[in-house]
């Protein structure tokens, strides 16, 4: 099994652990054959609830071994059309979600909250919605108060652009991408806010 995967630097890993307040589990190395099959147990377990959740763990990826700026390209809920142009020169969130999934719905205010905190600071916010139809993915906007847009991404286009990241099905993940447009760090399933706070920081302080 290939474990030549990234390595969080020390300051990264404190600031993460710091922020997070509680004890926190920051996933090192993680291998990439072992979540798999920890995602594939659960697909197998036939419990109906139609997506795989993640396990929470976070990976940062030092500077140094981030690979290329994601290619991502799709089309918004209200049309308007996002390349990978307009990532660089700022930190990016991404967050994969669908309406039904309950770990979506817990961590919808968290998201919101921490849009507003740092959009002054220029990070933009996106999710990226893997099933719904507009009018489901509005109401949940509406719900939640969610200001910041979502890709309609039912046909994968942006899903695909980081591929090998966000393991398909697996819902809610959340990357942040730097200034340069690569992945900084990955959070599988729920994010707790203190967390991902301190992940967009570190993104911003680079």
């Amino acid at each position: 099994m290939n474990r030549n995967h990234a390595t969080a630097s020390p300051v990264s890993r404190r600031n993460v652990l710091t922020a997070g307040g509680a004890a926190l589990a920051v996933v090192l190395g993680l291998s990439g054959c072992a979540q798999e099959d920890a995602l594939a147990q659960q697909a197998r377990a036939g419990d109906n609830k139609n997506y795989v959740a993640g396990d929470g763990s976070v990976t940062e990826f030092a500077a140094a071994d981030r690979k290329n700026p994601v290619a991502i390209k799709g089309t918004l809920f209200d049309g308007t059309e996002v390349t990978a142009e307009a990532f660089p020169g700022q930190v990016t969130v991404l967050n994969f979600w669908f309406a039904a999934c309950a770990p979506c719905r817990v961590e919808a205010p968290s998201l919101e909250e921490l849009h507003q905190e740092f959009k002054s600071q220029g990070v933009q916010f996106f999710g990226v919605n893997l099933r719904d139809e507009k009018a489901t993915a509005d109401a949940f906007d509406k719900t939640f108060n969610l200001s910041y847009p979502s890709f309609n991404d039912k046909d994968g286009a942006v899903l695909l652009a980081v591929s090998g990241l966000v393991p398909p099905g697996a819902v809610p993940t959340t990357l942040v991408l730097d200034k340069q447009g690569r992945v900084a760090s990955r959070v599988l399933g729920e994010i707790q806010k203190g967390t991902l706070k301190s992940l967009i920081a570190a993104a911003v302080a680079e």
